[in-house]
């Protein structure tokens, strides 16, 4: 359904994105970050996804400031390597791959207002653009590792929020969770019974009915944001 363009970020530097297009005239759009495995099949998914929805899709390669094609799996060795790749970006000088995020958001502006929606590592994105970057109307995490820490749930999102975690997740403590929560009463916060990684079909932490409910709840929280 979608296909790769090149964006242009505000420091000249040129990036890959994933672009699905609605059969339809969009009714807004959705930026798509990435877990820490690239913009691989999964995430090209669930672009397309959300394009069959009706939304215009645009999912940022926010690693390819540090290594270009990046498209792992799920096995122990991807795993090390998307991690010393989230490493590498988190330690690439302000703005870093946020400004990457910023021409995705303007890209996607096309097609009316913008929503934002990340997965692990880009849950924390989704958390960090919310709060500093311009041009959203609402933003969803999905088990943004590292939001729920002091620094992070620090900051002041601009935008309405909703959060999904899982109370299984050993990366995201659920004592961090309810902090998170306790600090910002204005987010929107799900717990599930479920593991990190509970929306991908394609990891052994794929927990179907979290990953159901967790999307209903995302296309409605869209719907009422987005919407005209």
């Amino acid at each position: 359904m979608g296909a790769f363009v090149d964006l242009k970020a505000a420091d000249g530097f040129v990036f890959p994105a994933y672009v699905a297009q609605p059969a339809a005239k969009a009714k807004g759009a959705v930026v798509v970050l990435q877990e820490i495995f690239g913009v691989n099949s999964h995430i090209r998914s669930v672009a397309d996804g959300y394009a069959k929805e009706g939304y215009l899709a645009v999912a940022p390669s926010t690693f390819h400031r540090l290594k270009p094609g990046v498209e792992l799996g799920y096995s122990e060795d991807d795993m090390g390597a998307g991690r010393a790749l989230k490493a590498a970006a988190e330690a690439l000088p302000a703005p870093g791959v946020m400004q990457d995020i910023q021409a995705a958001i303007q890209h996607a502006a096309q097609a009316g207002k913008v929503g934002i929606v990340g997965y692990c590592w880009g849950g924390l994105l989704s958390w960090r653009a919310a709060c500093t970057l311009d041009g959203l109307s609402a933003a969803v995490c999905y088990y943004g590792g590292g939001m729920t820490t002091p620094d992070e749930s620090a900051r002041r999102p601009k935008v309405p929020v909703l959060a999904h975690f899982g109370e299984r997740d050993h990366f995201i403590p659920l004592v961090g969770v309810e902090a998170f929560r306790k600090a910002h009463p204005e987010v929107e916060v799900h717990v599930y019974a479920a593991d990190h990684g509970f929306n991908c079909d394609q990891r052994g932490s794929w927990n179907e009915p979290a990953a159901k409910q967790a999307r209903e709840r995302s296309l409605a929280f869209f719907a009422q944001h987005l919407a005209g």
